[in-house]
């Protein structure tokens, strides 16, 4: 076994490795971006070493810089984790230059499933089911419409060197198809480098079920079952279960036959997982993702292997540590991914410092942050992930809804309460959702916040008042003076009942709170529901109202209050009386940025003419791409960007002339 490891990742991904190799007494070494000198990551290894700039292509992208650090470090080996080099041939074969064991399947096999097209031509060899498509070399726009012709829509476009949705788009019709094509060749390009596709049938009501392999040197080879991710948005997965529900004996052992042939076929080694696309009618091989997976941690939960340790072992020679007898399904798992993004938005990334990050303590959180960490615009939006295993399903589910509403995330934007209604969700509850699921009852699953309720502001009025007390108090014992009547913190005024108006508002809505002095708390008085009358107080942990403990928190960061309470946020703004109101923003004479990131593409130019919709810059952040369109028909001023800028939320991006 090494003695040490160095790994080549960041994140959860990389304290989760560094957790197994400290169990298995192998040394640990981190390498971290300029973005990074104060992250998880750094302090969960024996030692870390600086690799570069923010951008990933500057340090965790950069192969001469991870390689010089392994071997200033003395390290033996390098864990890719998952992401970033992790499928690249090239840094496999750079290790093996270097002397270092690369804990992953070789170069060769990499080589062979990291073209979409040419594993699938494979596959096909191997006996493994396909779906019908294209998958050749030719690639000019006439030839693959008349494919898509003859494959029958609708059909899905697929980057290549695809993954995660990017670079894939569904076609209902032939006059969609050429648009489609330009816009998958482009977010093809520039997520990975290569603007080829390939075209199949789109299954209608797809379930994606992927199965987890493991081969070592020996010959062996295993899976561990299989894993249901139909929970996506955007392509993306957002909480995965094993096993699949509804799954008959039959299927399982069919799909685990096909994932293991196909490990086979390219003389696989280390961890694996084969990805099928699943209907009533059967399953078809989608890809092969040559690593671990993000979502791993359900198929430890149900077989009680290590699958980062059985990694280790394989890349050090030994065989594989269970035949395929000796791997069972016990009970039941679920994962959910919680992200720094804004549902509401089109799932824009969210970015700034963790105010406030709380975890449930009593199942396993694979997590990089912590609370005053921030989330940058640089990498992955994956705060954490939530793991819970159970006995059986119904249980699992319970304890994952459970786990979602002790979550609390503020400072930025997270998708907890999606979380929370999908699992809550009848159909998700019955179990074997389709991909098209969170898109199919978008109307209920991202809903906004619409208007709290009455008893809902009453809370997040009287944890206002008590986080005032609670601040007044602090400076008066901080004061020169602690006992000055200027500094009292109990509401007394002279021959007068305190009362105040407090403003909290949405956009452009408004919903005053009245509160006034009463006995030995609050009256509260909500504007828009004036006969719900409250009287409580507020306490540390939550407040009382109407005589009952509510156990809650808000945070205030700014204006903004975000309260978290019975499972839900609420994120209401809370003015400041004083202070100078915004002045009016007409949105048709300026493009801003929706949100921070990295502009790759500028389309226009000072005295172009365009027209409502036309995409004039094209935006990058946390993985994501954003065509800016134009918001109305004119004439471009001035553009105020360069491909390569870092720009901020609300930045003014390009304006026009008056008309």
């Amino acid at each position: 076994m090494f003695k040490s490891v160095l790994i080549a990742n960041r994140g959860e991904i990389a304290v989760r490795i560094a957790r197994t190799a400290r169990q298995m007494g192998i040394q640990t070494v981190a390498v971290f971006s300029d973005a990074d000198a104060g992250a998880m990551h750094v302090q969960a290894a024996d030692r870390a070493y600086p690799i570069g700039g923010a951008a990933p292509r500057d340090s965790y992208l950069n192969i001469p810089r991870i390689i010089a650090a392994a071997l200033q470090s003395g390290a033996e080996a390098i864990h890719p984790g998952y992401g970033f080099l992790s499928e690249n041939p090239d840094f496999a074969d750079a290790c093996a230059a270097a002397g270092l064991v690369f804990v992953g399947p070789s170069a060769a096999a990499m080589r062979a499933m990291g073209s979409k097209s040419a594993a699938k031509r494979l596959m096909a060899t191997s006996g493994v089911p396909l779906l019908p498509g294209y998958h050749g070399d030719r690639q000019d726009a006439d030839f693959l419409a008349d494919q898509a012709v003859g494959i029958g829509f609708p059909v899905v476009i697929k980057a290549v060197s695809g993954g995660g949705g990017r670079g894939m788009r569904v076609v209902e019709d032939a006059a969609a198809f050429a648009p489609a094509l330009a816009s998958a060749r482009q977010e093809a390009a520039s997520a990975f480098g290569d603007d080829r596709v390939l075209i199949e049938r789109y299954v209608q009501r797809p379930r994606h079920i992927e199965v987890q392999i493991f081969a070592d040197n020996h010959g062996n080879a295993v899976h561990l079952f299989e894993r249901d991710c139909s929970a996506q948005r955007r392509h993306q997965k957002v909480i995965e279960e094993a096993p699949a529900p509804g799954m008959t004996v039959e299927r399982r052992e069919a799909m685990g036959a096909a994932a293991v042939a196909a490990a086979k076929a390219v003389g696989y080694t280390g961890a694996g997982t084969v990805e099928f696309v699943a209907d009533a009618e059967g399953f078809f091989f989608l890809e092969m993702n040559t690593r671990l997976q993000v979502e791993h941690p359900v198929t430890e939960a149900i077989t009680g292997f290590d699958l980062v340790e059985w990694q280790f072992r394989v890349a050090a020679g030994e065989p594989l540590p269970a035949a395929q007898s000796d791997i069972r399904i016990h009970g039941h798992a679920f994962e959910a991914r919680i992200y720094a993004e804004d549902p509401a938005r089109d799932y824009a990334p969210s970015i700034g410092r963790l105010v406030r990050f709380q975890m449930p303590d009593d199942i396993r959180v694979d997590t990089g942050f912590a609370a005053g960490d921030t989330v940058s615009i640089h990498y992955d939006a994956m705060l954490a992930k939530l793991i819970c295993h159970g006995p059986d399903r119904p249980t699992a589910l319970r304890i994952l809804q459970r786990a979602l509403d002790a979550c609390d995330v503020a400072g930025v934007v997270a998708n907890v309460d999606l979380l929370g209604r999908i699992a809550a969700h009848p159909d998700f509850v019955a179990g074997g959702i389709d991909t098209g699921f969170i898109a199919r009852e978008a109307g209920t699953l991202l809903a906004g916040q619409g208007t709290p309720p009455a008893e809902v502001l009453a809370a997040m009025a009287l944890a206002e008042l008590h986080a005032e007390a609670v601040a007044a108090a602090k400076t008066a014992a901080e004061s020169a003076d602690p006992y000055s009547p200027w500094h009292a913190t109990d509401g007394w005024w002279t021959n007068a009942t305190q009362v105040r108006v407090l403003e909290f508002a949405d956009g452009d809505t408004v919903w005053p709170v009245q509160v006034s002095r009463h006995a030995d708390g609050w009256q509260v008085v909500p504007a828009h529901e004036p006969s719900n009358v409250f009287h409580g107080t507020g306490r540390a942990e939550g407040v009382v109202l109407n005589g009952v403990h509510e156990r809650l928190s808000m945070v205030r960061d700014g204006e903004i209050r975000s309260l978290r309470l019975r499972g839900r946020t609420w994120r209401l703004r809370l003015p400041d009386p004083i202070a100078g109101a915004d002045d009016e923003i007409d949105g048709a004479d300026r493009l801003m940025a929706p949100i921070p990131g990295l502009v790759t593409q500028v389309l226009t130019a000072e005295g172009d003419t365009v027209v409502r919709g036309q995409i004039l810059l094209v935006l990058e952040a946390m993985k994501t791409v954003f065509r800016l369109p134009a918001p109305a028909d004119g004439v471009v001023a001035a553009v105020n960007c360069v491909a390569g800028d870092t720009v901020q939320d609300g930045q003014i991006l390009v304006s026009f002339a008056e008309a």
